[in-house]
């Protein structure tokens, strides 16, 4: 759930890379700033399933807080010392969006998935022979990884008819997946459309949402093709390489809470609406989809 935090201890604690006395020095820096985001966010509640007259001042305060400390972390230094692989930076809007909907989803179960997930992708049945098919199931689960899930972990257990050899086996079904990125161009927005259309094959109910913080994309781009739900660009602001971003005449917008608000209410919107749907309910309607 603290996927940035943990990103940040991992480092902490590497002995090789990082250990040298700029990184610590960094980290370090980091860390104070990442504990004051952290507990003013785990100290402030809601919003949650139900609407509410302070729902547009709690996203407000949890955006300036995301704002307030990912342009501390964006500051040139740090962003120059650790690179795109590092996932530093990046992880930070992956936990912001855990923030966002936290209560949203503990109010449904504490026991709910929520965070960076590895959610169930298809199932395959791969025995070696005969006999082995006849005495255990063998089933082969491919799984897909996701910035971030609301869903549910389900427990599975199989066996052969007449067989005591039982195999189990945790599967994730997501509600919601979203796909987090610093910024969205065609490549990652093809590979999430891909990864939105296998997803809906397993699970009908579940949405695919791309949250991004700039757009890598041109008006010859048909969006309409993509399989994804929806795509929310967090500063309205086109992509700009990140060299650029730290010259004196560079204007980088905020992010915007009217986008924050769609978002969210996208969301809760999905998670309190009823799914019903199947060929005898449209057959009552007369219409199917």
């Amino acid at each position: 759930m603290y996927v940035h935090g943990d990103n940040l201890t991992q480092k902490e604690k590497l002995t090789a890379k990082y250990s040298d006395t700029t990184s610590k020095q960094y980290l370090k820096e980091i860390r104070k700033q990442y504990e004051i985001w952290r507990i003013a966010n785990e100290n402030l509640e809601g919003p949650h399933s139900a609407k509410a007259a302070n729902d547009d001042g709690v996203l407000a305060q949890r955006m300036e807080l995301f704002s307030t400390y990912k342009d501390f972390i964006d500051q040139q230094k740090y962003a120059e010392h650790f690179d795109s692989r590092s996932n530093l930076h990046s992880s930070v809007l992956e936990e912001f969006i855990f923030y966002l909907f936290r209560d949203l989803v503990f109010e449904f179960s504490k026991s709910a998935l929520i965070g960076k997930g590895s959610t169930f992708k298809d199932i395959f049945f791969s025995a070696p022979n005969y006999q082995t098919m006849v005495e255990r199931p063998n089933a082969k689960f491919e799984e897909k990884d996701h910035d971030f899930v609301i869903g549910v972990n389900i427990e599975t257990r199989m066996n052969c008819v007449g067989s005591q050899v039982t195999e189990g086996r945790t599967l994730q079904i997501p509600a919601i997946a979203i796909e987090c990125k610093t910024y969205l161009d065609k490549t990652m927005l093809e590979g999430s459309s891909t990864a939105a259309e296998q997803l809906k094959m397993k699970n009908p109910n579940a949405i695919y949402i791309v949250v991004s913080e700039w757009l890598k994309l041109t008006e010859q781009v048909n969006l309409k093709k993509f399989k994804v739900d929806q795509i929310y660009v967090l500063r309205k602001q086109k992509n700009t390489d990140r060299e650029f971003r730290f010259l004196p005449d560079y204007d980088k917008n905020p992010i915007h809470l009217d986008v924050v608000k769609h978002l969210f209410d996208a969301v809760r919107i999905h998670l309190t609406s009823d799914w019903e749907s199947g060929i005898s309910f449209g057959l009552e309607r007369g219409y199917l989809l």
